[in-house]
């Protein structure tokens, strides 16, 4: 048998069994460089390394990481100058600028290869990852929002959570939603957004503490609201090129934000933008906050805020909720490609995410894990079932958009968005506009 012949029967042999895949893959031991932003997830999938491990004793993770806003920056250098880590977590805010400049792996021939189950992630998830045809990375888990407020509060203001569940809301005046906030909200003498003489020039208790750095993508603010009112962000998702910033119906739902401003319902945006909801959360200065299902554990585990999550509120057009997720993304410059698409497939499978799912640190991107981890908030006493009834629901949630551009477009619509809520612009005026900026970038 020649020297030739011999090299293809053991790289068909490696392909399909013993050696765990692809002709790249060494005998040797191999570390693999593995790096996230969220610090309190490294122990739940400090796990899933172990467990890895164990199962292919060639590979070890070297597993750390980076806060968000060093995170990118780091990524950014590191891409380019060939030291990226092997395998990172990546976002859909910047994995379409990596995938366009050859920084990723495609892992679709890896995919259709090990027959990875798409249809076993939440329903539109997987989908996000794909450019192209070229896949860039699986659903590792998923968010909804949620109103979280605070138990007391609303006992003292008279107000029957179990209400919350019905809720509604509309930009002209509010809804349920809009009587809620201003019932919880308190002013130095003790008079509430309800009474006569309530003064809003001098709040102690704020009834909502919006999230007004939300940027381009209102995830986590104007999202929900605006998708509910009728605004779609661009022309297809992803990978559109006509953004719709410029809707009437976008612009009356962040009057409406300035409208509570301006009523002493919320804080100012330019006392609060710098801190965020959640420090006037956590000082007592407010009875709600909007937040993601990735806060139901810090939230609901902190006995000295007494806190509950109740679904958003019914818009015009229905309950709607942004969904979004993250994947792990593997550097087109690692010099182990087939090691990291072994545990790239790994983090993604049922056995990492049931690992996850008992931690209760996400909710897996994996339904049936999903629904593990459901079982282990309830069982830890956190009742998160808000989130996912926003996620089973019929045309309950949408995708954040994914697009080229999208550091350009934050910083476009966050400069419009905030002069609005400042008070310093109107939204049918500076909303068009940018608008006009952001569509510019794809000419």
């Amino acid at each position: 048998m020649s020297r030739k012949t011999l090299l293809t029967l053991v790289t068909l042999v490696c392909a399909t069994s013993a050696c765990g895949g692809g002709t790249d893959a060494q005998a040797g031991p191999v570390e693999l460089n593995y790096v996230m932003w969220v610090d309190s997830q490294v122990p739940a999938y400090k796990q899933c390394a172990d467990a890895f491990t164990k199962k292919n004793p060639n590979i070890t993770i070297k597993l750390s990481s980076v806060a968000w806003a060093q995170y990118w920056q780091n990524l950014t250098t590191q891409v380019v100058s060939g030291t990226a880590p092997d395998v990172f977590r990546d976002s859909v805010a910047y994995y379409p600028q990596f995938a366009k400049n050859g920084q990723l792996l495609d892992i679709s021939e890896y995919v259709a290869r090990d027959k990875v189950d798409l249809g076993q992630y939440q329903k539109g998830l997987a989908d996000v990852w794909v450019r192209d045809g070229k896949r860039y990375g699986l659903p590792l888990d998923w968010d909804t929002i949620g109103v979280f407020y605070n138990q007391d509060q609303v006992k003292e203001a008279g107000l029957d959570p179990a209400g919350f569940a019905e809720w509604t809301w509309n930009p002209k005046d509010g809804g349920t939603f809009e009587k809620a906030i201003a019932a919880l909200t308190v002013d130095d003498q003790g008079r509430r957004g309800t009474d006569p003489g309530f003064d809003k020039e001098h709040v102690a208790v704020y009834g909502i503490a919006p999230d007004y750095n939300t940027g381009a993508l209102g995830q986590t603010g104007w999202a929900a609201f605006a998708a509910g009112n009728g605004f779609k962000y661009l022309d297809k998702n992803p990978f559109g090129t006509k953004y719709f910033y410029d809707d009437p119906k976008l612009a009356e739902t962040i009057d409406w934000f300035a409208s509570l401003i301006k009523k002493g319902y919320a804080p100012p945006y330019d006392k609060q933008s710098a801190l965020g909801g959640d420090a006037v959360l956590q000082a007592g200065k407010t009875a709600m906050v909007m937040a993601g299902s990735w806060m139901a554990k810090p939230y609901l585990d902190n006995k000295a805020l007494n806190l509950a999550v109740a679904p958003l509120p019914t818009a015009p057009l229905g309950r709607k909720s942004p969904i979004n997720g993250v994947s792990d993304a593997i550097y087109a410059g690692t010099k182990h490609k087939e090691e990291a698409w072994q545990w790239v497939k790994f983090t993604a499978s049922a056995e990492c995410q049931d690992l996850i799912a008992a931690t209760t640190e996400v909710l897996p991107a994996i339904t049936t894990s999903s629904d593990k981890a459901l079982a282990a908030h309830e069982a830890a006493g956190r009742d998160v079932k808000p989130f996912v009834a926003e996620a089973k629901a019929a045309d309950g949630t949408f995708l954040l958009p994914v697009t080229d551009n999208a550091d350009k477009i934050n910083e476009i619509m966050d400069t419009a968005i905030s002069s609005v809520l400042l008070g310093t612009a109107d939204a049918r005026t500076a909303l068009p506009k940018a608008n006009t900026e952001v569509n510019a970038l794809f000419q």
